[in-house]
């Protein structure tokens, strides 16, 4: 597995050999000063050129940095790409256009997302990476969700409970995981997650894609609440899990519903407690639910 110095060093030795090449970018967590790095962090490369076509005949240049496990080609408008993971663990994702864009990034007054989230310059053969904006490093950091979107999310999360409670009850395992594992979890508990870590750290952190830095910034109590959301494969398990994924995303809105200065609806809560305690005590040959 390469280290950072030496991959960027074997990169630059081989566009600088090459006229076509005039601008690498590094870009993602690499480039960012904030960003948790280890071994296994990604390296992100944008190589502007003259000539684009010279990347669709031959990916022969991939094989400078070591022996390839994989290579997945991708192709949107005038971007090409290559997702490349070599033997020695090194993993690279190149993506590839003309110089116009570089032209283009530096005649904006404001960054994209993905480059203001931060980015480094490797190489400019041709001095027109001067105007780009400084990067802010925070277009990633969760931000204050508008009192519908907390309303919404809420609602949603309570409503979907029972999708999960009645298929526990007909003892359909896959159903029941698919929406508390993936659709519960994901689409309500992470941005309730993601919210409360904005109240407690002043809304200045970004943890990440799909909740991967939280047990970096959670306390030990609310990360010991979350992993207790997780369950194997019994029923008794999933309803168990069910019902700490209640508390715990009732805990984090109710926190954050209060700092924000806005109304959590306990009213339906309640109801939707008493729905999936029904549920559960439900015996397995009932006709009716009343």
């Amino acid at each position: 597995m390469k280290q950072e110095q030496e991959m960027i060093g074997q990169l630059l030795d081989c566009a600088r050999q090459n006229e076509n090449i005039r601008t690498v970018i590094m870009t993602s967590s690499r480039a960012n000063p904030y960003a948790f790095k280890d071994l296994f962090t990604d390296f992100d490369f944008e190589i502007f050129v003259d000539n684009l076509d010279a990347f669709n005949k031959d990916d022969g240049w991939l094989d400078l940095f070591g022996q390839l496990i994989k290579k997945v080609v991708l192709q949107d408008g005038n971007w090409r790409t290559r997702l490349v993971l070599y033997e020695d663990g090194t993993k690279i994702d190149f993506q590839i256009t003309t110089n116009d864009f570089v032209k283009h990034l530096a005649s904006m007054s404001e960054l994209p997302d993905a480059y203001d989230n931060g980015y480094k310059v490797l190489l400019d053969k041709d001095g027109i990476t001067k105007g780009i904006p400084v990067p802010s490093y925070t277009a990633y950091r969760t931000k204050k969700p508008s009192a519908e979107r907390f309303t919404d999310i809420i609602n949603s999360f309570w409503g979907d409970t029972a999708y999960d409670a009645n298929s526990l009850w007909r003892d359909e395992l896959y159903f029941a995981k698919y929406m508390l594992d993936n659709i519960i979890r994901f689409n309500y508990l992470q941005p309730a997650i993601e919210w409360y870590l904005g109240v407690k750290h002043d809304w200045s952190v970004n943890p990440n894609k799909f909740g991967r830095w939280f047990k970096r910034y959670l306390d030990h109590d609310t990360w010991s609440e979350l992993e207790g959301t997780y369950a194997g494969a019994s029923l008794e398990e999933n309803w168990e899990a069910l019902f700490r994924m209640a508390d715990l995303f009732s805990r984090l809105a109710q926190e954050v519903g209060n700092s924000l200065g806005y109304e959590y609806p306990m009213e339906y809560e309640q109801k939707m407690r008493v729905y999936l305690s029904k549920v559960k005590n439900l015996p397995q040959d009932a006709k009716s639910f009343i």
